[in-house]
């Protein structure tokens, strides 16, 4: 965009469609960078990985009790028990058997999970299929080596017969080396930073997480925990927004809430684009005389440089879009990175539908994830109301639903109103009613945009 002050571009309706068209047009990727497996989380891997080394790398027992040789315990019972001689513990961690020795005919070694299977054992049996090397009944455990290192000799008594490769891991059975871990475009969340680890990566590269700046306007907002004066509200809309760019996977810092002067605004946008890939505004977007957001923006566009100098710094517009709540809306891009800006309409539900729809894109576009993660999901489902639902003719109307996938219907919730806060909060989804449609009956089949 070239360097200009504020446009309002109000002289027509844009579409829902058209705006966020021009947001994403604006979106570029983050840059990749290597990251810790743990600062990494939440994260867009930007290249394949492939496994370097089996997973698991070696045979191993999957319980706690005796390597053996499967014809040693074969027909064994509690009336007739195989009895073996213990050669000594293969303990997780170790290479095996003391000296590298093996387990012969006639002989079991104490074996732990995780621990390497020794040379000539085919099976391992559980603890609790053996009298643990006490000469008693069925073994509840093994008695710990620190307390009882006579237990890795002397004689066990198996009471049942097993199978060749019982209770084994085999050696590549969860990966082989050379497999494909993780693709490209993966989100990294916990089993995915688990892999990543048992492969033996210690860092990884991705596109980071986007840092957003969340803001609201408004001299009448107080913050949560203090005193309410006459004429004011609390700040409900930076805390909604900034949890919202979480919930999207962005790192989110909310500024507290800025008065209706317009120097202060500048200021503290000024302020705040070091630390941000994408900024929200909330508040002071339509044409009352305190909606100060515009004014605010028309320096702050066009930036300065090292030099003081005016450098192009971007442009932003304000629009009036074709929708039911968040009909003020404004985009750009400001300062000398061209950060891109969203500013939102104030009131509290517009706020919120208007982050769904453009906001939450933004940021999955910044993350590089593709097109089809980029949007929340659209379903379509049944009507449920109790009357006629009202949509205003030429706007794409955004109402509050309960959507019950089993049924394939959809409820709303709550009135139409952009300032019905509580109803918001008992919603999973957006009903979507058309720009050509101003009366739903109940039982009309409609897109559902799901919230969770």
């Amino acid at each position: 965009m070239s360097s200009s002050a504020p446009q309002d571009t109000g002289h027509r309706l844009w579409s829902v469609d058209e705006h966020l068209a021009d947001v994403l047009a604006a979106i570029r990727p983050l840059e990749p960078i290597e990251l810790q497996l743990l600062d990494a989380q939440g994260c867009v891997l930007v290249e394949d990985v492939t496994v370097p080394v089996a997973l698991p790398p070696f045979d191993n027992s999957s319980m706690d009790g005796y390597a053996v040789r499967v014809a040693d315990v074969q027909g064994a019972s509690e009336e007739f028990p195989a009895v073996l001689t213990v050669v000594g513990d293969v303990a997780a961690g170790s290479g095996g058997l003391p000296d590298g020795g093996a387990v012969g005919p006639g002989e079991a070694a104490r074996i732990m999970t995780g621990a390497p299977l020794p040379p000539g054992a085919e099976a391992v049996v559980p603890v609790e299929w053996t009298d643990g090397g006490t000469g008693g009944g069925a073994a509840a455990g093994m008695t710990p080596a620190s307390a009882a290192p006579e237990g890795a000799a002397g004689e066990v008594r198996v009471h049942r017969a097993a199978e060749a490769r019982a209770h084994v891991r085999s050696r590549g059975s969860d990966v082989q080396a050379g497999d494909l871990a993780l693709a490209a475009g993966t989100v990294l969340g916990p089993p995915q930073i688990a892999l990543l680890a048992a492969i033996g990566r210690g860092t990884v590269r991705v596109r980071p997480r986007p840092r957003v700046v969340v803001l609201s306007t408004g001299s009448e907002l107080v913050q949560p925990g203090e005193a309410l004066a006459a004429g004011t509200i609390y700040d409900s809309n930076s805390f909604a927004l900034a949890a919202a760019a979480r919930d999207a996977g962005a790192i989110a810092y909310r500024v507290g809430a800025v008065a209706d002067d317009a120097d202060t605004l500048r200021s503290t946008i000024e302020d705040q684009l070091i630390r941000a890939d994408l900024l929200v505004t909330t508040g002071g977007v339509s044409v009352g005389a305190y909606d100060v957001v515009k004014e605010a923006l028309s320096s702050v566009a066009l930036g300065e440089g090292a030099d003081g100098e005016a450098v192009d710094g971007g442009r932003m517009d304000f629009r009036k879009l074709a929708m039911q709540p968040g009909k003020p809306q404004g985009f750009g891009t400001i300062g000398p990175d061209h950060t891109p800006l969203l500013a939102l309409p104030g009131n509290p539900v517009s706020s919120y539908v208007s982050f769904e729809l453009f906001v939450r894109p933004a940021i999955r576009a910044l993350m590089g994830l593709p097109d089809s993660e980029v949007r929340r999901p659209v379903v379509r489902a049944v009507l449920e109301a109790d009357k006629a639902l009202g949509s205003p003719a030429g706007r794409r109307q955004f109402l509050r639903g309960k959507y019950d996938a089993d049924s394939g219907t959809v409820s709303p919730v709550g009135g139409s109103g952009s300032h019905l806060i509580a109803a918001l909060a008992h919603a999973d989804s957006l009903i979507v009613v058309p720009e050509d449609v101003t009366s739903v009956e109940s039982g009309t089949e409609l897109e559902v945009v799901l919230l969770g």
